[in-house]
């Protein structure tokens, strides 16, 4: 079935964010935050009857109807009808034909059974790689706190000019304090990274969300043409479905719609405008005098709109996902401005679905980073699209630098970034630490353009997300050449350590130190270790540097290193910055393991050979240094296996002795015997003289 995704937001005006599975709780006293109401934290059931079917490339079905990326929209139609025409008659029951979600994937649609149900009979048909429910999900949002109202006393002299913004401002863009004493910690230090580059215009950033509002001053002007994956016309919101408009309608639900079975699981709410503020996080205009400043002004941002009221589909997020990056999807005009990085600041589900895994695995291989929230129920386990391998997962940082109560976390993290706190509680107060975005005034329909502060704020793992997904458009601006892993792993190396003080709940209770997440048991506000909460804080200076600059790279060039057969290690993947080249190599053991001691080879070259003398492991260290002075380094472990046992050659045995020197002769040494005596008859016989060919006609 297709599940509903939904974007994990703030908290905004009342009711806002009520809608959302992933909700992010408000902070409360001095850093402990609000726990995430129980009906928050339950994930939306599928859509009804609607499965994400994948065929097998060589089955016979997909053969005979094939899809071309270039087909007409109704020859896609007539072929995803056709597909479900053959599946019914096979189960003996009427399917419809849903959208198509890639090349040899669609939905397929039944009445008066389950998704699950529908989802298990078509995984068992042999022409099936993967049948799975369609589910429904959110945006990663703050439900509304009550404590958190709308300021009745906000001075707003227009629609375009901030006038009240919270006293810390962009605090999560500036340079991070020493100490919590001197000012936030956890802030990334974008204008290192300025210092650099403030974006490429080649590099762009889609933003995978509910749309934006292009006439918004911090956004006009500045956004690609996109495109509206939302299918279902009624959730959409905008009078169709699948179209060239990525604008945001608004996705507000009403009460009445609320009971009905499409929004089951939904809650009434306002508009979020949440693509708008993801957006602005990434592509704000900087430098006009007015609003707030973008983290990577300089690239273009890709709307791509995949949730509406609620919630969006699996189904349309994950065609969404494959066209953004550049993937041709049936009935679907090409993309022209294919993406480098993919926000998807939504989730739901936990576990990361074969579907999804498909998605995640084509977008990579085009050389695509994507980047995710991890979710907003109060420290539960990673939701998907976070939860799948190879996605940059997000984890939610306090100012301070711990964890903030309503993000999740686990194994999954990659990095944290700030996703704002309020640390007041009294009514009427402002929060102190929200993440100021781009918003609307529409409860409804867009009205105004305008941005959060600190009445109307935006808090969640939704706005951690777009800072690393702009730090990455940065550094695809800096290296064009990086991949998906070399980006990550800059961007892991060069994370700030997490603080391991400064955690204040203020009720006197220790902070305490995050563990493993849980369903059933909450976890909020605690320290922060890498191994629930990702590398380290995110230092967008430092991670452009990093890749500014030389780059080394280690190949273990023979393919299974065994002991004492020499290991080459190649250094040749590594890179110089900018248009200066390579001018030295170091090697070093960093780790003998006890099994290497020298290089058996120089350590001033581009490769390096060692000679292990037993299985275990070892570590090297490669630097490089290039033209320009710039140098960089890297270590790499290396895996060595046992050496191969030869077994000797078997030999005929030995005749048996007998007393007094006599014995038995077996069969096997007589016949033995009688062929050596053979071969020596042979030896000595005169070789004969060879007669002249006879010529043959050609």
């Amino acid at each position: 079935m297709l599940h509903k995704p939904f974007p994990l937001a703030p908290a905004r005006r009342a009711g806002s964010w009520m809608l959302l599975a992933l909700g992010a709780a408000l902070a409360l006293p001095a850093g402990a935050d609000r726990p995430v109401p129980a009906a928050a934290r339950t994930p939306l059931p599928p859509v009804e009857g609607e499965v994400i079917v994948k065929f097998k490339a060589t089955a016979d079905l997909t053969r005979q109807y094939a899809l071309s990326s270039r087909a007409e929209a109704s020859t896609v139609r007539n072929v995803l009808t056709e597909r479900a025409n053959v599946m019914g008659a096979r189960l003996g029951r009427t399917l419809q034909a849903g959208p198509a979600v890639g090349a040899n994937i669609q939905v397929l649609r039944a009445s008066g059974i389950s998704a699950a149900e529908l989802a298990a009979k078509l995984a068992a048909d042999p022409d099936v790689e993967f049948a799975e429910p369609n589910q429904r999900m959110r945006r990663t949002a703050a439900p509304n706190d009550p404590l958190y109202p709308t300021s009745t006393t906000e001075r707003r002299s227009n629609g375009s000019s901030l006038q009240d913004g919270p006293a810390s401002g962009q605090w999560y863009l500036r340079a991070p304090a020493a100490t919590l004493a001197q000012g936030p910690v956890s802030s990334i230090d974008i204008e290192t990274a300025w210092a650099r580059t403030r974006g490429n215009s080649a590099v762009v950033v889609a933003v995978l969300d509910t749309g934006v509002r292009p006439e918004h001053p911090d956004l006009a002007g500045r956004l690609l043409p996109g495109y509206d994956f939302v299918t279902n016309a009624t959730v959409a919101n905008d009078g169709g479905g699948r179209d060239s408009d990525p604008s945001d309608p608004g996705d507000w639900l009403t009460s009445a719609e609320s009971r009905t079975s499409t929004f089951s699981g939904c809650t009434a709410s306002d508009s979020s405008w949440h693509g708008t503020s993801t957006a602005s996080l990434i592509g704000a205009a900087t430098d006009d005098s007015n609003g707030m400043a973008g983290a990577a002004p300089g690239v273009r941002v890709l709307p791509v709109r995949v949730l509406g009221k609620c919630f969006g589909d699996s189904a349309d997020i994950q065609a969404a996902m494959r066209w953004a990056a550049g993937i041709s999807v049936p009935g679907v005009p090409d993309n022209p401005n294919p993406a480098k990085v993919l926000n998807l600041s939504l989730g739901g589900g936990g576990a990361c679905s074969t579907g999804y895994q498909s998605a995640v695995n084509e977008v990579l291989a085009r050389g695509v980073v994507i980047v995710a929230a991890a979710g907003n129920s109060a420290g539960g386990p990673v939701s998907a699209p976070a939860s799948c391998t190879g996605v940059i997962a997000v984890a939610g940082l306090r100012h301070a630098g711990t964890k903030v109560g309503f993000s999740d976390l686990g194994t999954q993290i990659s990095i944290a970034a700030p996703a704002g706190n309020c640390i007041n509680i009294t009514p009427g107060t402002p929060c102190l630490y929200p993440i100021l975005a781009a918003t609307n005034t529409g409860t409804q329909g867009p009205v105004g353009s305008t941005w959060t502060d600190s009445y109307n704020i935006t808090v969640g793992t939704s706005f951690a997300s777009p800072l690393v997904a702009a730090t990455a458009g940065l550094m695809f601006s800096e290296r064009s050449t990086l991949t998906p892993a070399t980006l990550l792993a800059a961007l892991r190396s060069t994370a700030r350590p997490f603080p391991t003080t400064g955690g204040d709940n203020g009720d006197g209770t220790v902070v305490p130190q995050c563990v493993a997440p849980s369903t059933s048991v909450e976890q909020l506000q605690c320290y922060c270790n890498t191994t629930f909460c990702g590398a380290g804080m995110l230092d967008a200076g430092r991670a452009v540097l990093a890749v500014a600059g030389p780059q080394a790279a280690i190949t273990v060039s023979t393919a299974s290193p065994t002991a004492g057969s020499a290991v080459t290690l190649s250094g040749s993947g590594s890179t110089a910055s900018g248009s200066a080249s390579l001018s030295t190599y170091l090697w070093e053991i960093t780790d003998g393991g006890g099994i290497v001691t020298a290089f058996s080879s120089a350590t001033n070259a581009a490769t390096a050979t060692l000679t292990p003398s037993a299985a275990g492991s070892f570590t090297v260290r490669l630097t490089v240094t290039d033209s320009t002075g710039a140098s960089a380094n890297t270590t790499q472990t290396v895996t060595v296996a046992a050496a191969p046992v030869s077994t000797p050659p078997t030999t005929p045995a030995a005749p048996a002795a007998g007393g007094g020197g006599g014995g038995s002769m077996s069969l096997a040494w007589l016949a033995a015997l009688a062929l050596a005596v053979a071969a020596l008859f042979r030896a000595s016989a005169p070789t004969p003289t060879p007669r002249p060919a006879r010529p043959r006609k050609a």
